[in-house]
């Protein structure tokens, strides 16, 4: 259990100003407890608001590889909440380290990108949202970090390029997205496909996960997995059309928005 070394609502009523007088390693020490935590305002209004704030403004560095080890390690947690909140830690580690480099080794983003991709297609409670535990977003918050490990670790993009692919289409999915999902996964897919060097076909061939998966589809109800992937595929085609904010369009933006449409005239037999 945390130990409440700061007055954790007084912090939050004041803008998360960073406790000066508490030792670093007590301070992370206690967000990664709470970091498990069913209570949605002590995991999520508190420790993770408190934990990317104060991380983003450098005051963590010392102590950013062990809260990625610890995040890590919570793929295999028994608690949901625990594992979906694992993604968004490493993603705010890993953001740091790109503004900062030198703050987190290359070795230690491997090391947590394995348990990442080893947890992310095989989740099955992927629930956006539950009533008693708040924000799960296990599909989401993982978007969030496979985007950030793409600058951390070059050689995987076309790895989490696959990986987005392979969890879109987990044909075990009986949640259909209902909150947004579908268009984190393509801001993360966009994201990934920003960035320099990559080859058209590396920027497409992930698609092939996609069409194997729906390959024999026939008649009847559209399953779960089947609508996800549609959903996700669609908003995809629009983020390639009109960009991210930060970073614009794609570079093979128009190579992969036609393999998209053709995957899409699947179900939408009617398109020009």
């Amino acid at each position: 259990m945390y130990t409440d070394l700061v007055h954790w609502a007084s912090i939050a009523a004041e803008g998360f100003p960073f406790p000066e007088a508490v030792p670093v390693s007590r301070l992370s020490d206690e967000l990664s407890a709470m970091l498990v935590s069913p209570d949605p305002e002590v995991r999520d209004e508190h420790a993770y608001t408190a934990a990317a704030r104060w991380i983003r403004e450098g005051h963590l560095d010392e102590v950013l590889e062990d809260l990625g080890d610890t995040a890590a390690d919570r793929f295999t947690h028994p608690e949901i909440q625990a594992r979906t909140f694992a993604p968004l830690v490493l993603q705010c580690v890993l953001r740091r380290g790109h503004a900062a480099p030198g703050t987190v080794p290359e070795a230690a983003a491997e090391r947590w990108y394995a348990g990442f991709a080893s947890w992310y297609p095989s989740e099955r409670d992927t629930r956006g949202w539950d009533d008693a535990l708040g924000w799960l977003h296990a599909v989401a918050h993982g978007a969030d970090a496979a985007a950030a490990f793409a600058p951390a670790l070059p050689a995987r993009r076309t790895d989490l390029l696959e990986l987005c692919a392979h969890r879109m289409t987990a044909t075990y999915a009986d949640y259909r997205y209902e909150q947004l999902e579908d268009a984190r996964l393509a801001r993360a897919l966009s994201s990934i496909l920003l960035a320099p060097g990559l080859t058209a076909e590396q920027a497409t061939d992930w698609l092939g996960v996609v069409a194997t998966a729906l390959d024999g589809g026939g008649p009847g109800p559209v399953p779960p997995w089947a609508f996800n992937t549609f959903a996700t595929l669609q908003s995809l085609h629009l983020h390639l059309t009109r960009g991210l904010a930060e970073g614009g369009v794609p570079p093979h933006a128009p190579v992969v928005a036609a393999r998209v449409a053709e995957i899409l005239r699947l179900p939408y037999r009617w398109l020009a």
